[in-house]
């Protein structure tokens, strides 16, 4: 998970003093971040230190991230006109905007060597949902509601926020990245039919740029184990799966077509290490019904996480034999 830097002391030295949208633009800090949970556990891949709102503050959108709240936007994207007048993300102004991100994804593969980099960013129902809400929301029933009061004003911002993601995700890979990880942290409040109709035909847009560069696609969500196969079939090929849902069930929901990413609950983190290790082992044993198994947190790593644990968990992980 991308926040895996976030529970080491090493972030939290390097992060004083810099806001997350400023560390997320200054590549030797952002390589810096990625880099650091590889050098301390021993993973077998970095992901980019980035943040989901980091393409539309390059795109010219008022958003900043406000400590303890979230994304927040200056004004709410809420009618055509307010479509109507986000900035356009087809010319070299934009494309200019992405050369932080170019940088930092190029200083971090030089670094790791022959351990891959994955490329990360936002969805365009979750950078959508942002938009609409204008921050943070439990139910984003205000995205809901535009998306059947207003449809082709919806159908307009998510076109827009895939032209966004998706250049945002072709820049990563471009650079260096050896996979795009598409993460749509919302998509668990739609229900299936919402999702296929009103969601889909974005995801799937956003992840065309990087169909011709010959990398792999991870899609992860939250709360989505009704919505695994569409999410597949925006043109996944991992599908990530949240703690919500077994890996034997994920799979067998998906007719065991693709390989799965997931899914360590994150509170169990916390938990006496028997517990802990009895819950990892059951995860790769459940993940081993698939076609591959990419181990990994069902979402993020909670700031106040022992790091030793991160690491003893990595070793578990790397012992386990199959």
């Amino acid at each position: 998970m991308r926040q895996a830097g976030r529970s080491l002391p090493e972030y939290r030295r390097a992060r004083e003093g810099t806001a997350m949208l400023d560390a997320c633009l200054t590549p030797e800090l952002a390589s810096e971040l990625t880099l650091q949970p590889v050098r301390r556990h021993d993973v077998d891949a970095a992901i980019f230190f980035s943040d989901i709102v980091v393409p539309l503050r390059l795109a010219g959108v008022d958003v900043d991230i406000k400590p303890g709240v979230g994304p927040v936007l200056g004004r709410a994207v809420r009618t055509a006109d307010d479509v109507a007048a986000l900035p356009s993300v087809e010319d070299d102004a934009f494309s200019a905007a992405l050369a932080p991100v170019r940088d930092g994804v190029a200083l971090t593969v030089a670094a790791l060597g022959s351990t891959p980099l994955i490329g990360f960013a936002g969805a365009p129902f979750t950078l959508a949902a942002y938009m609409v809400e204008g921050g943070p929301s439990r139910d984003h029933l205000a995205a809901r509601t535009l998306m059947h009061a207003d449809p082709q004003t919806w159908q307009a911002l998510t076109a827009w926020t895939a032209d966004v993601t998706g250049a945002f995700l072709r820049a990563q890979v471009l650079a260096g990245a050896s996979a795009a990880q598409l993460f749509d942290s919302w998509a668990g409040s739609l229900s299936l039919a919402d999702y296929t109709t009103h969601v889909a035909p974005a995801s799937s847009r956003a992840l065309a740029p990087v169909r011709d560069l010959g990398v792999p696609v991870v899609h992860f969500g939250t709360g989505t184990g009704e919505l695994l196969v569409a999410m597949r079939d925006v043109g996944a090929d991992v599908v990530g799966v949240d703690y919500r849902i077994p890996l034997d069930e994920a799979n067998r929901r998906l007719g065991g077509s693709v390989p799965l990413q997931g899914n360590i609950d994150p509170a169990l983190l916390a938990a006496p290490w028997p517990v802990l290790e009895a819950h990892v082992r059951d995860v790769v044993a459940r993940g081993a019904s698939a076609p591959g198994h990419v181990v990994n947190l069902g979402h993020g790593v909670p700031p106040e996480t022992d790091p030793d644990v991160l690491t003893r968990v990595v070793r578990l992980v790397h012992g386990i034999d199959g």
